[in-house]
């Protein structure tokens, strides 16, 4: 008989091996009262990550199979290089990083179309803001002018990456900046990026899943990896093909 039950947490030293993860809902760990910048830190260095809603406990989870895009798999469609080029075709427009952390989180926790709430509330939001406030987590941003367009925000332990939520309030907006941050990982030698879920978006620009023994052997190997260099800057396109 499968498991049915997660245990409740009461620190993040607590977390249980991710093999104890529930087939159904699959990958659902543990639950929590808290999240803050330390449970967000434990987590992410076990492949563990939070996903609740508003009014609930906080859940973790260890999906399997999970989400990743290796940064030699990405996928620049033609349609995302037309959009790159019209982005670099317009002064107005350049992508940074970590210039705007929180203003991309509370862009990404806006409520959308076909959307009836968000798990980014004020709570996450302080939690993240911390954590990148240590130098663990940071943003992509796609700006036009002095207006945020578009981005996306992640985790990042040595060379692993941990993606997390993007937006866009134009067109393509947060698909250029994504694929800035690809190229810009893939000069750095960071080899994967967890994406978590399999979307049809995700999968599209190369994603794919793996089992997760797999999943956390890479992360082992890319965790204990020198860190990036992470402060704000433009990042330049690098893909020599456009």
């Amino acid at each position: 008989m499968s498991k049915t039950t997660i245990p409740w947490l009461d620190s993040p030293k607590d977390f249980p091996d991710t093999s104890e993860a529930l087939e159904y809902p699959s990958g659902l760990l543990a639950a929590s009262q808290e999240i803050n910048a330390d449970w967000l830190q434990s987590s992410y260095a076990k492949g563990i990550f939070p996903w609740y809603s508003q009014g609930e406990p906080v859940l973790w989870w260890s999906t399997s199979p999970r989400a990743v895009l290796y940064t030699t798999e990405f996928k620049l469609r033609r349609s995302l290089l037309k959009a790159v080029r019209k982005m670099r075709n317009n002064r107005d427009n350049r992508i940074q990083i970590n210039t705007a952390f929180e203003a991309v989180m509370r862009a990404c926790a806006a409520p959308r179309q076909g959307q009836e709430g968000t798990w980014i509330t004020e709570e996450v939001i302080a939690a993240y803001v911390e954590l990148h406030r240590r130098g663990f987590a940071h943003s992509v941003e796609h700006w036009q002018g002095d207006q945020l367009v578009g981005g996306l925000y992640c985790v990042a332990l040595g060379k692993m990456i941990y993606g997390e939520s993007m937006f866009s309030t134009q067109t393509d907006a947060s698909k250029v900046a994504f694929a800035h941050f690809v190229y810009w990982l893939k000069s750095q030698n960071v080899h994967i990026i967890d994406c978590q879920q399999a979307t049809g978006h995700l999968m599209s620009m190369g994603a794919r899943t793996v089992n997760r023994k797999v999943f956390e052997t890479e992360m082992a190997n890319s965790i204990v990896q020198p860190t990036l260099n992470w402060e704000p800057r433009e990042l330049i396109w690098t893909y020599d093909q456009t």
